[in-house]
């Protein structure tokens, strides 16, 4: 097959060898020059920058022009998946449009498609239609977030005490340009902890699958604070509200990244994406199942011959958990870290990753190990004990910001 890859994801997470077989397939990756330079040099492929600066389908498709048809187009990326079907739709390359995308990627769409399906979700509009609306019209009052249509990592993401103030703060301005609007949306606040569940399915039935709930939420992250999971139970009704969710909006053959919220009632969708989840979800759940989801499912879509999967079968004590710290709310390139040494030589802590006070890290938000003060992988264990390890850890370890003169030091006596 000839194949084109919208390039955007490293190739230490992706493991794009090991997911197709190079020496059959004809591969060409399109990226930016930073993103082609996380792919292995040693690859039997085409490589061709765009620039970065435009529309990406727009971009890719300029890129590929003159070349010999493409049989298939591969998106692995959340930021790509939409110009993924665009690019699709343009070169008549068979699989999903982006009708097919919108559910999995458009808040509003996937949340009224659960709702739709009989599934409870977030009340939510618009944010154009809850402008429009009249003072007392919406359906809920309370806590009220505002958040784009198609975010991530909760970036842009705010929550207000009431409805009113939300709409308010947005028509006072300084919240979101005009143009912005039609990208957002308003939604209930609710309130329970937060569940994610990982995996592959293929014609509708899970392949492997893994659910963990979280240890803060990623609006808390996003706002300055760490935040980790641990793998957990998946019951049977989990799993019944897993398939359902995953029915209602489309996702059949994927891999996919399912959250929602825990609450006495009954858990409530939150989002999902046809992707698998950041930071070290990928690495927990090779290490409890021994299947690694991003190169299985380029195996599955390219026909490698190893595409066939058994999943390692829980036993006790035998999950795993992550972690990380943000690094962007820290003011600075370059931080301390104070009070981790006995998380640090704990038999639970499988792989620690810490910069020291001449190692920058990065100062936008970023869930990668190579970006944040302090990340890591916890296990194995069951999930009580993993649970305790990172709410101690978060307790108790200190990450700030370094004394620029002290990293000068550091910098002239290393």
């Amino acid at each position: 097959m000839r194949i084109l890859i919208l390039q955007r994801i490293s190739d230490k997470l992706v493991r794009h060898s090991a997911g197709i077989d190079h020496a059959v397939h004809d591969v060409t990756y399109v990226g930016t020059a930073d993103r082609l330079a996380v792919l292995p040099s040693e690859l039997r492929a085409t490589f061709i920058e765009r620039p970065g600066t435009g529309d990406t389908a727009e971009e890719v498709l300029a890129a590929v022009a003159g070349l010999p048809p493409f049989d298939l187009v591969i998106a692995l990326s959340e930021f790509d998946l939409i110009a993924g079907a665009q690019v699709r739709a343009a070169l008549g390359i068979p699989g999903d449009r982006e009708a097919d995308i919108l559910p999995s990627r458009d808040k509003v769409v996937m949340k009224a498609a659960v709702a739709a399906a009989g599934l409870r979700a977030p009340r939510f509009l618009s944010l154009t239609e809850a402008l429009e609306a009249l003072p007392g019209e919406l359906p809920w009052k309370g806590e009220t977030v505002l958040k784009p249509l198609d975010g991530a990592a909760s970036q842009d993401v705010t929550v207000y005490p009431t409805t009113e103030e939300a709409l308010d703060a947005v028509r006072a301005g300084g919240v979101l340009e005009g143009a912005e609007l039609a990208g957002f949306e308003v939604e209930e606040f609710v309130t329970g902890p937060i569940i994610h569940v990982d995996g592959l399915l293929v014609d509708g039935k899970p392949v492997a699958i893994r659910a963990s709930r979280y240890v803060g939420t990623c609006l808390e992250y996003a706002n300055g604070t760490p935040l980790g999971s641990v793998q957990i139970e998946l019951t049977p009704e989990l799993s019944e509200w897993t398939l359902g969710c995953l029915a209602a909006v489309g996702i059949t053959t994927s891999l996919f990244h399912l959250e929602g919220i825990e609450t006495a009632e009954g858990l409530v969708f939150l989002e999902v994406g046809a992707r698998f989840g950041g930071a070290d979800v990928v690495d927990t759940f090779e290490l409890a199942t021994g299947v690694h989801l991003p190169s299985h499912f380029l195996q599955m879509i390219t026909g490698g011959a190893d595409a066939a999967v058994e999943p390692r079968p829980e036993t006790a004590g035998s999950r795993y958990g992550w972690f990380v710290w943000p690094g962007h709310q820290l003011g600075g390139e370059y931080c301390r870290i104070e009070g981790e040494q006995a998380f640090r030589e704990s038999p639970l802590a499988h792989r620690w990753i810490q910069r020291t006070e001449d190692e920058p890290i990065k100062t936008t938000l970023s869930y990668s190990d190579a970006d944040v003060p302090l990340a890591g992988v916890v296990g194995p264990a069951d999930s009580a004990e993993l649970d305790r390890f990172l709410r101690d850890l978060f307790s108790f370890v200190r990450v700030e910001l370094a004394d620029s003169k002290e990293h000068s030091n550091a910098r002239q006596t290393n």
